[in-house]
């Protein structure tokens, strides 16, 4: 960014050492922010808010005095739009939990990632960002106007002298009679916004922009603007009512058809006056709270008579849930976290939960199961902010849930695989204790897998695989070095040495010494005597 600061940040922690690594180690000013004050405790972080009227704050849980959850809880009760991070230690989860429940905007665990924190500092920032663009679009009617006007102006300046006959209800205040709004989300904005280069995003924009425009003149829309990254709002008038459905599925198939990008579209209820435009917004993104539910695009509509009850519920954390999912995976069991996985998205769906709600309950059993494999050193090398990272840009909740199992049973899977590769390798230590123990008597293959409980041809792959020898090559190198030992440190004659070793001929004895050496028994003894 390198501009001035638009945002201010104080950082709350016991440790001196903490804070200065925090200070010198994020660019502040390139995100944007200003850390205007730092706070030992609880006490004095309240006395710097109150000094400053910080936009974030970030703040250790465990302090003395007053503790992060506590200050958070105090300073969200009259400003619940601020943001506020935590840092917790490894046994501090339930902590964390606790702060995300009361409305923290997400948690570090120290040490701290400094990477990672920047970019949760960047997601904070686009959230005050959208916070502050929804206050100057649906707040105040002079911003609007502003906002419009310059749009006209605009126009005209690119060379465009089309009459915009679709904006006339600044000029001629059509938004006193009743309208509805409609909001067009696209789908999978934040994967595309990563894919995109800056150049071909602003060139998709622009092109949504004019599909928009072009089909809102062509169906009686009273205007169309950008709202939020990856959002339009589109006004119609109150006559449009009976073909809401129609309009916001034929929205979809024209930016499909066009750009073939998926959108979906909410609808609001009806509204009337520019004082309503928040009202009508409010509206439209709680019928889109329903897109969460589906796996496809569609079109939803804020039905009359819903209100205040269609906000989705208050989300109980499911304990009985978790005990469950903990002891599947601390058994290895993947059938049954697929099943309780499912469980928990019927949860999820009778409590009709708002994504950001639903999205935090999954990112504390990811951590929590995750945690769980940890520690019953069931982990390879599987990084758990790649997961998380995953989980917030799922667009809808069974996209949520597949991420899940596919990525808990895909590393149970592994575990097993170890566990296998592990037990094949005590089995075939086992066999070779044995090997070491007979290997002067008429000794078999069939014996040795006998012992070790495996099929021949079981005992045959595993171990060689494990061993890098055959059962044959394995017996013959153990009697090859006995009898090296005794001709090096003993006068017993050849013909005697080989039935200390499991041979029964001499001659097939000295045979195998050759081969095995590249002398003859004797030819040993006295190079090594």
């Amino acid at each position: 960014m390198g501009t001035a600061a638009k945002y201010k940040v104080i950082l709350v922690d016991d440790e001196p050492m903490i804070l200065r690594s925090l200070q010198a180690a994020i660019g502040w000013n390139d995100l944007g922010l200003e850390v205007v004050g730092t706070a030992r405790n609880g006490e004095g972080a309240l006395h710097l808010i109150s000094e400053h009227s910080p936009d974030m704050i970030i703040s250790d849980i465990r302090m003395p005095g007053m503790d992060g959850i506590a200050l958070m809880k105090e300073v969200l009760t009259g400003s619940p739009r601020r943001i506020f991070i935590v840092i917790s230690g490894y046994g501090e989860f339930e902590y964390a939990r606790e702060a995300l429940r009361q409305g923290a905007f997400d948690y570090l665990l120290k040490p701290i990632d400094h990477d990672e924190l920047t970019g949760m500092l960047q997601r904070a920032a686009a959230q005050l960002d959208a916070q502050m663009e929804s206050d100057k679009l649906l707040h105040s009617v002079q911003v609007l106007s502003v906002m419009a006007r310059e749009r006209m102006f605009s126009e005209w300046i690119e060379g465009n002298d089309r009459p915009l006959t679709y904006m006339q209800w600044m000029e001629h205040s059509e938004l006193e009679q009743d309208y509805f709004m409609a909001v067009v989300q696209l789908d999978h904005y934040l994967r595309l916004n990563e894919q995109w280069l800056m150049d071909e995003k602003r060139l998709w924009l622009f092109a949504i922009r004019n599909i928009l425009e072009e089909w809102s003149l062509q169906h009686g829309g009273l205007t169309v603007f950008p709202f939020h990254s990856g959002e339009w709002i589109i006004l119609f008038p109150e006559e449009l009512q009976a073909d809401k459905a129609m309009l916001g599925n034929d929205l979809i198939y024209q930016i499909k058809r066009y750009s073939k990008l998926s959108c979906s579209v909410g609808i609001s209820l009806g509204n009337k006056g520019i004082r309503q435009l928040s009202t009508a917004y409010q509206s439209a993104t709680r019928a889109l709270y329903q897109r969460f539910y589906s796996e496809q695009e569609g079109v939803f509509i804020d039905q009359e008579g819903s209100g205040q009850d269609s906000q989705p519920s208050d989300l109980k954390y499911p304990k009985h849930l978790e005990a469950a999912l903990i002891e599947s995976v601390r058994t290895l069991d993947s059938l049954r976290l697929g099943s309780l996985f499912d469980e928990l998205k019927l949860y999820i769906e009778q409590h009709a939960a708002a994504k950001e709600a639903a999205e935090r309950l999954l990112v504390e059993i990811a951590v929590v199961l995750y945690r769980q494999m940890e520690y019953a050193n069931l982990l390879a090398e599987w990084p758990l902010d790649g997961l998380i990272q995953d989980l917030r840009e799922a667009e809808n909740l069974n996209e949520l849930i597949g991420m899940l199992k596919k990525a808990f049973t895909r590393q149970m899977a592994e575990s097993l695989r170890n566990q296998v590769k592990e037990d094949g390798h005590s089995l075939v230590e086992k066999a070779k204790l044995y090997i070491m123990n007979h290997y002067p008597k008429d000794l078999s293959i069939e014996e040795v897998a006998e012992f070790v409980d495996l099929s021949i041809s079981h005992f045959c792959t595993l171990f060689k695989q494990m061993s890098g020898y055959t059962f044959l090559e394995y017996l013959t190198e153990c009697r090859m070095e006995k009898a090296k030992h005794i001709l090096r440190n003993t006068s017993v004659k050849v013909y005697q040495i080989a039935p200390m070793v499991g041979y029964q001929d001499p001659k097939y004895f000295t045979q195998v010494f050759k081969k095995a050496t590249g002398r003859t028994p004797s030819e040993f003894r006295e190079e090594t005597g």
